[in-house]
């Protein structure tokens, strides 16, 4: 990296490099200090970070990498419909929303090439997978209304729950009677392309028993043609506690979504015509509908004040109606275990602490395709049966050399299986089996204000869905094989006074990485190994508490995002960039709070035309997009907020798929992002 690259993370993060331990909350005046697992925060409450956020936080900073907490007080007054949403403000995160709640996430460039839903991140709820047993998830079914707060492990730190996908893991959190904001909330939302959504939640305490349940109903016409949706959810948590930190809880979750696909446009349909559908789609009633039933049990028990365990068994079903180039048809049922033991104490007279444990999960899934007939099924296609299992066997622990220095030692076991029956022809019957092991080593500085220094070298290992092993026409299995790779990551987090920062410089040397383009407009995208390919880049966040003289508190937050991803000494590319992920994003709001009113303009900027093929011909084009959130308190308990979003009206492509050669190769991959927009809620809590 340049001396050039890192400057503009440099220059954001000079005024606080005096200091270090880093969230994603505004930074507080001081008063008390509290102290939290050696992590020393000095301030009063910050109504963004309640005690339940502080201690996951506090439980996070033991990782020498980069992660983060976004508790639901932080998106509570603004339209949060999905991921691009709620973790926008999570440097080096990339959740660009395609359209409805379907969006791209990415960390560090995992599943860059991934053109539909979600491959390369851990989608975890509760600490159990949110995903198929062979890895695949549909983040459409996750509620954040109902999530207490979101934790992000960025790139390779996902070892807490056994995972090793390069991109991390993040796991949402559902409250409990205990950690429930409120007794009682009801709130209603309505905006642009006819939005209208409601959310009513409950939540308490009567002896040892405690619940909370969240019911949320959304209904929208959507800004392009093929782009309704509809939408209802209900969560519950049932809980009984046994005394201090012993408690065994029920979570159940149900969800029913209508979602229309409108599908991909050229560059120019796009920036001129942005809120068409291609007509196939319109014709073929394009769609993605689906009902998830899932439910978890797990235990949290301490045996002693040295260690905790904590276990789940779970399980789940998703139908899936998907009308597209045929109608896809799936039924699955996918079900699993979860156990860690947290350990702390000492070791030859030193501090020291470790967590260890395992992940199991296992699922069938009845593929089925029919003829597309107007968005019903015609003649049968195809029908198999893909079934998954996983399990990791994994543990970390650290060891205090000195009161402020750790040595990190962990590491994972992995064993994925994929058999496949084709049942119309079993030529096409195959199975494999993938073992790996992925160590990792790191170091945590503390000093004795919270602030942190870290550094870790791992391995992540990432074996092919059946997305990559089944494609047609190709008999079997396709010869896919894992995504390998070491990251090296250093980085430090810290607060002090004004200032709370985060920054992160890593680098990922692939071996194999899981690619992907489009052949064809009505095909789906082929998938292949790459050679050798790096990713590398800088995540940098600060948040800022500037005087204010008008009274109040105003604080401005930033976090930019440096990518340098490539493909190195390729026998086809040679060195080209890698596309999809812009090379630089930086976004910035601005807030002013006076007691209970606030007004916060942001701006959210690509200021890079972004690659859209591996030959690297064709760009998309750079955008900067203005908003306003703001929003009062009109008595105790009741709140009012707007979000307004694209001020300008601006045209711009947030989001599209990759392609070999524009020259050669079809173009129809771009999502137009959405224009000027309204959204006005209201919430009564008690």
């Amino acid at each position: 990296m340049s001396l050039r690259t890192l400057a503009a993370p440099c220059a954001l993060l000079l005024a606080a490099s005096a200091a270090p331990a880093f969230a994603h909350e505004p930074a507080a005046p001081s008063d008390d200090p509290a102290v939290l697992d050696s992590v020393i925060v000095t301030g009063r409450r910050d109504p963004e970070d309640p005690q339940v956020v502080a201690d996951a936080r506090a439980l996070m900073a033991r990782t020498p990498g980069a992660v983060a907490v976004v508790s639901a007080e932080s998106y509570e007054t603004r339209f949060a419909q999905g991921f691009s949403d709620s973790l926008r403000n999570v440097p080096g995160v990339m959740a660009q929303k395609r359209y409805g709640e379907e969006s791209r996430l990415s960390i560090r460039g995992s599943g860059i090439a991934q053109g539909f839903h979600q491959r390369g991140v851990l989608l975890a709820q509760d600490g159990v997978p949110f995903a198929d047993a062979d890895g695949f998830s549909d983040f459409q079914g996750v509620d954040q209304l109902g999530a207490r707060y979101i934790e992000v492990w960025k790139g390779s730190n996902t070892l807490r729950f056994g995972g090793a996908q390069l991109g991390g893991a993040i796991n949402l959190v559902t409250p409990t009677g205990r950690t429930a904001q409120d007794e009682l909330r009801l709130q209603a939302e309505a905006g642009s392309y006819g939005f209208r959504r409601l959310h009513g939640e409950a939540g308490g305490v009567r002896g040892d028993w405690d619940g909370f349940v969240a019911l949320t109903a959304m209904e929208a016409d959507g800004w392009r043609a093929q782009s309704d949706q509809s939408q209802a959810r209900i969560a519950a948590n049932l809980g009984y506690s046994f005394g201090d930190d012993r408690e065994v809880r029920l979570i159940v979750q149900a969800a029913d979504i209508q979602q229309s696909v409108p599908g991909a446009l050229t560059l120019n349909q796009a920036l001129t015509t942005p809120r068409m559908a291609p007509a196939s789609n319109i014709l073929n009633d394009n769609a993605r509908d689906q009902t998830l039933k899932r439910a978890t049990l797990q235990t949290r028990w301490r045996f002693d004040d040295q260690t905790l365990f904590e276990g789940a068994v779970w399980g789940w079903g998703k139908a899936l109606y998907h009308p597209i180039f045929q109608v896809v048809d799936q039924q699955s049922e996918t079900r699993g275990a979860f156990a860690r033991v947290d350990w702390t104490g000492t070791v030859a007279a030193l501090k020291a602490d470790a967590f260890y444990g395992f992940s199991w999960r296992d699922g069938g899934l009845d593929a089925l395709r029919y003829v597309n007939v107007g968005g019903q099924r015609g003649a049968l296609t195809a029908k198999a049966y893909q079934q998954a299992d996983g399990l990791d066997v994994f543990g970390e622990g650290r060891l205090f050399v000195t009161e402020q220095l750790a040595l990190v030692a962990g590491g994972s076991f992995g064993r994925a299986t994929r058999n496949y029956a084709d049942r119309l022809d079993p030529a096409n019957d195959d199975a494999i089996a993938y073992d790996w092991f992925a160590p990792r080593l790191g170091l945590l500085w503390e000093a004795e204000d919270g602030a942190q220094v870290f550094a870790n070298l791992t391995r992540s290992v990432e074996p092919p869905a059946y997305g990559a092993l089944v494609q047609a026409p190709l008999a079997g299995f396709t010869p896919v094989e894992v995504q390998d790779a070491w990251t090296a990551e250093l980085g430090t987090r810290g607060r002090r006074g004004a200032f709370a920062w985060d920054l992160a410089v890593y680098r990922s040397e692939i071996e194999g990485e899981i690619l992907s383009f489009i052949v064809g407009p009505d095909i789906p995208a082929a998938t292949f190994n790459a050679g050798r390919t790096v990713h590398q880049g800088i995540e940098a966040g600060l948040d800022w508490r500037l005087p204010s003289l008008t009274g109040g508190d105003l604080l401005l937050r930033q976090t930019y995002a440096f990518s340098d991803f490539r493909f190195e000494n390729d026998p086809r590319w040679g060195d080209n960039r890698l596309p999809v992920v812009p090379r630089r994003q930086y976004r910035a709001e601005l807030t002013w709070r006076r007691g209970g009113a606030f007004v916060s303009p942001s701006v959210e900027w690509r200021p890079q035309d972004v690659w859209v093929d591996y030959a690297n011909t064709l760009k998309a084009p750079s955008y900067a997009l203005l908003g306003l959130n703001t929003g009062f308190d009109v008595s105790e308990g009741v709140a009012v907020y707007a979000d307004l979003r694209n001020l300008t009206d601006e045209r711009y492509v947030g989001e599209f798929a990759a392609v070999t050669d524009a020259r050669t190769a079809g173009t129809a991959v771009f999502y137009p992002g959405e224009g000027r927009s309204a959204y006005v809620g209201v919430r009564v809590s008690y």
